[in-house]
């Protein structure tokens, strides 16, 4: 599975390690992403969702029925 948020979509980034010696090789920033269940009680059901950890404060805020929302608005399944 790629490293990548449902609700905000984070992606990785991509620089350079830099040795001592000043030699550079190209590397990965990976989001913290989290695999999570939520009870979605519209559909009566769990969902489970990979969320970064910025996605699970969004989550917490918003709510899980606007989250989930906002997901199929991008067009990913739920």
């Amino acid at each position: 599975m790629s490293a990548h948020c449902m609700l905000t979509g984070t992606r990785p980034g991509f620089g350079n390690r830099i040795s001592h010696s000043h030699r550079r090789t190209s590397r990965r920033f990976d989001p913290n992403i989290q695999s999570k269940r939520y009870w979605l009680p519209s559909e009566g059901r769990h969902v489970r969702l990979r969320l970064s950890t910025k996605g699970i404060k969004t989550v917490d805020t918003i709510g899980i029925e606007a989250a989930v929302a906002r997901i199929r608005a991008r067009r990913v399944r739920v």
